[in-house]
């Protein structure tokens, strides 16, 4: 099956998933939070670069393209005093094959647990996270076409109560005739539904308040929604429109197609200079409505100490009424 093929079948399972899609709320919508300070300084549009190991989270497709194997850890502080947490490891097998591991967390901290009677605590606290543990693989088919996958495990908590599902991200990147040019497409978080489950969802329950003599305390179940995960298609250009030995310069540009919101686009730019520093800036959430996300920036430090290379990125994104944000990571390449 040539490339040209698995491109139109993608673009048809993509508009068949979507089509049948839920509107409205989803569960586990920390999977939409941009991963990894390089990608969110460029605006997001990250799906036609995917050329470092966060393409385990933008597009698999891309891991066969990395030139060494590497690890990142990425952090940022989140929204209302929330954290994000990313660490990925990406294993370059040969020139066709890539293997990766990655662990994406969104943590809500601890607050004190307060009741009626105890309006200042009781002296518990309570917690909550969400969790997505990925496998990726990727393989290029041409010297110009290669496509990936994910397998992951997605779990959300919030003190006694939990919910898991499992889903599949498929991805695609092409680097066409058109010299720098290359096409990302990627559909993310296609699996299972969510349901909230645990031990305070126990009640006691009269069955029968009509009669007395009954028993008024039966433990019951109360029951919760089950809701999908929030899907994503992505399909993305990005463009080199300067490559020597000194500077690299590219335009990148991702439109995204949710199941949960409107339909928004995303642009940015990178500019390096001799494979050692990096300046980025972009804008996300185009055309969608009451946006809070708006213009990004970020810059790379980057040193080849021969065997390996270490790398720092920092990203600064404006939220609105929110508060700024800022992610940073340390990368190692062997």
């Amino acid at each position: 099956m040539n490339r040209h093929k698995l491109i139109i079948i993608f673009i048809l399972i993509a508009g068949s998933l979507f089509a049948q899609s839920k509107v409205g709320t989803t569960a586990a919508n920390f999977l939409s939070i941009p991963v990894g300070p390089r990608a969110s300084g460029m605006g997001s549009a990250f799906v036609a670069v995917a050329n470092d190991a966060t393409a385990a989270y933008w597009n698999p497709g891309g891991l066969a393209r990395i030139q060494k194997s590497e690890f990142i850890a990425s952090y940022s502080d989140w929204l209302v005093n929330t954290k994000i947490n990313w660490v990925g490891v990406a294993i370059k097998l040969d020139d066709y094959n890539a293997i990766a591991a990655s662990v994406n967390q969104l943590d809500y901290g601890q607050e004190d647990i307060t009741t009626p009677d105890n309006p200042d605590g009781t002296g518990q606290k309570w917690d909550a996270q969400d969790l997505a543990i990925t496998l990726s693989y990727s393989r290029s088919l041409t010297d110009r076409f290669s496509v990936g996958a994910n397998v992951k495990y997605i779990s959300q908590k919030i003190w006694n109560e939990s919910a898991s599902a499992f889903a599949l991200d498929i991805g695609l990147l092409f680097y066409t005739q058109i010299e720098g040019l290359r096409i990302g497409m990627n559909i993310s978080n296609f699996g299972s539904e969510m349901k909230m489950d645990g031990k305070d969802l126990l009640q006691p329950v009269d069955i029968d308040q009509a009669h007395t003599g009954n028993n008024d305390k039966i433990t019951s179940t109360l029951g919760t929604d089950s809701w999908p995960l929030p899907l994503m298609y992505t399909v993305g250009l990005a463009m080199d429109f300067l490559a020597n030995n000194e500077w690299l310069w590219t335009v990148a540009t991702d439109a995204v197609y949710p199941n949960n919101q409107a339909t928004y686009v995303n642009v940015g730019t990178e500019i390096t200079y001799n494979k050692l520093v990096s300046a980025r800036v972009g804008l996300n959430s185009l055309f969608k409505d009451a946006r809070e996300g708006g213009l990004t920036a970020g810059f790379g430090l980057q040193y080849d100490f021969g065997s390996f290379f270490g790398k720092i990125d920092y990203s600064y994104t404006d939220f609105g009424r929110f508060d700024n944000l800022s992610k940073i990571s340390v990368s190692i390449g062997l």
